[in-house]
């Protein structure tokens, strides 16, 4: 489509990305002289009139909002092919965002963490307060611009929030992805703005840990956790984060809707709490809505939901359409799997999943909603729990990299590290917490004492700061960052530091950087 114009005035460039509804291009705005990117649902969808009738929806939701924490809407058509005209935003995904810094074994910082979700809920309060809820809010519908400002996109799910026939009822309108939905989504019921509150613990939850809090081998599974199982308490993986964070997210996770916070902008004013280290005021909800023993009593019904929001829309064109599908079992007991397959030849393994309760289901092959014919074998896989791992006896005087690859290859993970004196090299493990031997559960973590040393302290003026922190995280400092105003330099990179460049600074201590802000 390269070098096309649609609607007799935007002339499209390369493409830029691609997803499941659209591909989107870079284009030129011949009559405003500007670059613009523009959104084509893809040409296989197109024939099909709820995706365009979806397609004009988000095209409809995000062109009334006009906020510097939303991509704009500038136009859309349909010649010759449906299409929106939205902000091209120089940056990147958060998503991308994330797998930069887990390439680098780095991990954000926690007032860079609290700014994006600052960024997320300055667009979502202004969304709701139109009307407007996006409900498929994670990492890939968040740019982060190059200087380093916070932009929500793609309202492609969105809904008005008086248009009460948004439901599961059609099998392609998906409403949310599996890592970040909210339980009430997960069941089929009706998601409101506190559905994007909890899709936004979510991924702070996993900008602040690297992973998000539910994770498993299909969407049912992970779909089934959230609306069944409590999330973890985000200090149980990342220990060295402060209680004000761990209950802002535990008040986000929250399984009843009434028991998150109601507003977009109640969930900021605790994270400016958290920032400015002031107590949290807001309390925790004793008790989540979806108990395990509520869970079994949906049964079949529960999980019907969940795998027609997941794999309805997977469903055409098989040649055996005369062959029952299978359902989807995972998540569910052995016991009430069985019932399910009472028609099939049932076989049963047991193995460890972190991500799956002890005594349900882990994954049935063939997968469900496969057509096979009644009679055959189904093999399930009934989950152990996350199974236990042994704190290697062999991590004392290791180098801190090597104990990390180490403690990685029996499923554990370093939660923290502290600095002692020590005549050992510097990095060299003194200690680990718990100790050696220990047979704890696994995806567990651990904590080492490694020996302190004095290093350099690299140049950073001028340094972009994601990749400042980066080097001094990398390095084994703590980061401190400041904001001011050069306007001799460019937006985002450091302007100070101290201690200063080629001065010595004992690990594990702080390195304060100050960044231009943009004017």
């Amino acid at each position: 489509m390269m070098n096309s114009l649609l609607g007799g005035r935007y002339l499209l460039g390369q493409m830029i990305g691609t997803g499941g509804m659209a591909d989107v291009y870079i284009a030129q705005d011949q009559r405003l002289s500007r670059e613009v990117a523009i959104k084509i649902l893809r040409s296989d969808l197109a024939k099909d009139p709820s995706f365009v009738a979806r397609f004009r929806k988000e095209a409809k939701a995000a062109a009334g909002l006009n906020h510097p924490g939303i991509v704009a809407v500038y136009d859309s058509g349909e010649d010759p092919a449906p299409y929106i005209v939205m902000e091209l935003v120089n940056g990147e995904t958060l998503r991308e965002y994330i797998r930069e810094l887990k390439a680098q074994n780095s991990k954000l910082p926690l007032q860079r963490a609290l700014e994006i979700a600052e960024g997320i809920l300055a667009g979502l309060e202004y969304s709701h307060a139109r009307g407007i809820i996006h409900r498929d809010i994670k990492p890939a519908n968040v740019m982060i611009t190059n200087k380093g400002d916070v932009k929500v996109m793609d309202f492609g799910i969105a809904r008005a929030m008086d248009d009460l026939g948004a439901t599961l009822t059609s099998t392609w309108n998906v409403v949310g992805t599996a890592q970040y939905l909210s339980p009430e989504q997960a069941v089929g019921e009706l998601a409101d703005l506190r559905s994007d509150i909890y899709s936004t613990g979510c991924l702070v939850f996993e900008l602040l840990t690297g992973i998000p809090p539910f994770t498993g081998e299909t969407p049912v599974s992970i779909a089934f956790q959230h609306a069944s199982t409590t999330a973890p308490l985000i200090r149980s993986i990342s220990p060295d984060l402060p209680e004000g964070i761990e209950t802002v997210l535990a008040v986000a996770l929250a399984k009843k809707p009434e028991d998150r916070y109601q507003s977009a902008q109640a969930m900021l004013d605790d994270i400016a709490r958290v920032r400015a280290g002031e107590k949290v005021l807001t309390k925790v909800a004793s008790a989540p809505i979806f108990t395990r023993k509520a869970a079994l009593a949906y049964g079949g019904s529960f999980l019907a939901a969940i795998a027609l929001a997941f794999t309805g829309f997977l469903m055409s064109g098989n040649p055996d359409n005369d062959l029952p599908q299978l359902p989807s079992v995972v998540g569910l007991t052995e016991d009430r799997a069985r019932e399910l397959l009472a028609d099939y030849a049932v076989t049963v393994k047991r193995a460890h999943d972190g991500a799956i309760p002890r005594d349900r289901v882990a994954s049935q092959l063939p997968l469900a909603t496969t057509r096979v014919k009644m009679g055959s074998t189904i093999v399930l896989t009934v989950s152990d729990g996350p199974g236990e791992a042994i704190v290697p006896d062999n991590l004392i005087g290791m180098s801190l990299i090597d104990a990390r690859s180490a403690l990685t290859s029996v499923g554990l993970l370093v939660s923290q590290t502290i600095a002692a004196p020590s005549d050992q090299p510097q990095g060299t493990v003194l200690d680990v917490s718990p100790s050696v031997g220990s047979v704890i559960e696994a995806g567990s973590s651990v904590i080492l004492t490694i020996a302190s040393g004095e290093i350099t302290v690299p140049n950073l003026i001028g340094v972009e700061a994601i990749q400042a922190k980066t080097l001094l995280i990398q390095a084994g400092f703590l980061v401190k960052e400041f904001y001011d105003l050069d306007t001799e330099q460019p937006a985002g990179v450091v302007i100070r530091q101290a201690p200063e460049a080629g001065s010595t600074q004992t690990i594990g201590k702080s390195v304060t950087i100050t960044i231009n802000e943009q004017p």
